[in-house]
């Protein structure tokens, strides 16, 4: 049966059959990762896309690294393929990633970075395919939030990672991280993989942004294109009743992404598809919350339906809260959440978490739930960066049975609000603020309200010209721009 949640098959292919598990949380995201590649055996094949990934990162207590990982399933006979983000100038992310590479190709694989983005945007997609040559039924995909780096390894106690990210100071000296990926199992995989392979098999050179680094990948005689990939295996068996859609992003660019000539914005129009179905409740968690197109999705939503509840938990303070580089983001958010409230009036509220120390919970998952439906997990925020500009991917879940996405919002606030898992409170849509707000402040609870501040004045025009150019660009054809359009 068709989900009227999706988007049509003609714009994304979905698929039935499979199997989600959410895994909140870093720690447990990487013992399920060394498990599964651990698995893996000669003649099978992982393949990875990453914003970010750390070779030294530690995955376990035992020590394991993600070079560790990769480096072992590569020289015991597994193909490895890896697209990694080579960013900007700067010491952003390409050395990490370079240094990743390097360990891969070592041990047999092919790790590549891949600067085939807009001016001024990132590779943001994170996902991790194992599929089996003689086992398809344990071929698996993750899609989400977590990256393979510094930071990411916390668990729901909340105490951050050991090896801490750069972070504003008041996230403490091992700052706190909130985030989540989707397991999947079952044909949904072959659609993650679809994506790897178009990134993968794009005819434009991988260092095109950048003459200087051209020059000398061919004075060094570095390949400016991949290898060929293997053939394809049939998609995975059925592993379970859930319906997946793999939504993405690219932006309009030249030279043009073949597989997206004028870009995708398949994850906006998602979105959009069910905040116009919502009913009672859209649940978010968001690293940003930017946008006022975004918001005027939201908007919408409330005004047209009197008993719909709108719930946000954000990071209390930006990544990077200096003078210059925190205004531009907090008047983004500023913005929608006044677009919100205006809509919505007590019927909107946003929220961000503290660990039991009182230290604030950075927020970096990209969660969604609505009317306990449809849900997605992925690596795009709520803006407009994330809707248009950078590559993104996520992963929109319908549960026949109606379980699955209820189960992983009841979790999340169970967690967050400091209640019994079998609280029927949390199963329950009257008034899903009221219990919020009820818990702030309550005994083990670790929300609190959150209102952005205003950036007014001369600061506030800076602010704005920064945060439309630099922090939120619009990476549409230019005939959408000025549009509502996707």
């Amino acid at each position: 049966m068709v989900s009227a949640w999706f988007l049509p098959a003609v714009e994304r292919p979905w698929t039935e059959g499979n199997l989600v598990v959410p895994r909140v949380h870093g720690a447990p995201y990487f013992a399920r990762l060394i498990e599964v590649v651990n698995a893996a055996e000669a003649g099978d094949r992982i393949f990875l896309t990453d914003w970010r990934g750390d070779r030294d990162e530690r995955m376990a207590e035992d020590g394991t690294t993600v070079g560790d990982l990769l480096a072992a399933a590569g020289n015991r006979g597994v193909e490895v393929r890896a697209l990694l983000w080579r960013s900007h100038p700067g010491p952003l992310n390409s050395e990490e990633n370079e240094h990743l590479g390097r360990v891969i190709n070592q041990a047999g694989g092919e790790a590549l970075l891949d600067e085939r983005v807009r001016r001024g945007g990132s590779h943001h997609q994170k996902l991790f395919v194992v599929r089996h040559q003689h086992r398809p039924q344990d071929d698996v995909a993750f899609v989400g939030g977590i990256d393979l780096c510094h930071g990411r390894r916390d668990d729901a106690g909340h105490a951050g990672d050991p090896q801490a990210p750069p972070l504003d100071e008041r996230y403490g000296d091992t700052p706190p991280w909130h985030d989540a990926m989707a397991e999947i199992r079952g044909p949904a995989v072959a659609h993650v993989l679809d994506t790897f392979a178009e990134r993968w098999d794009d005819p434009t050179p991988l260092d095109h942004r950048n003459p200087v680094r051209a020059l000398q990948h061919r004075l060094a005689r570095v390949p400016r294109h991949p290898e060929p990939l293997p053939d394809r295996w049939d998609p995975p068996p059925a592993a379970g009743t859930h319906q997946v859609q793999i939504l993405r992003t690219y932006p309009a660019k030249r030279p043009a992404y073949p597989f997206a000539p004028e870009g995708e914005r398949s994850i906006a129009r998602g979105y959009a598809h069910a905040f116009a179905r919502a009913k009672r409740l859209i649940y978010l968690e968001d690293q940003y919350f930017w946008s006022d197109l975004v918001a005027t999705t939201l908007a919408e939503a409330l005004r047209r339906e009197p008993g719909l509840q709108v719930i946000a938990v954000v990071p209390r303070f930006p990544e990077e809260d200096g003078r210059f580089s925190g205004p531009p983001m907090v008047h983004g958010q500023r913005r929608a959440w006044e677009a919100l409230h205006d809509a919505g009036g007590d019927r909107f509220a946003m929220f961000d978490l503290a660990n039991d120390a009182g230290t604030p919970i950075y927020v970096h998952a990209k969660v969604c739930v609505v009317d306990d439906t449809w849900m997605t997990i992925g690596s795009d925020n709520l803006n407009l960066r994330s809707w248009t500009h950078d590559s993104e991917l996520t992963c929109a879940v319908v549960d026949p049975a109606g379980d699955l996405p209820r189960d992983l919002r009841s979790s999340l606030w169970a967690e967050h609000l400091a209640l019994p898992a079998d609280d029927p409170r949390l199963a329950g849509h009257d008034d899903p603020i009221a219990l919020w707000r009820e818990r702030v402040g309550a005994p083990g609870s670790r929300i609190r309200d959150h209102v952005p501040d205003r950036v007014d004045g001369a600061r506030g025009l800076w602010a704005r010209a920064v945060y439309r150019t630099l922090c939120d660009p619009d990476g549409r054809p230019r005939g959408l721009r000025g549009t509502r359009d996707f």
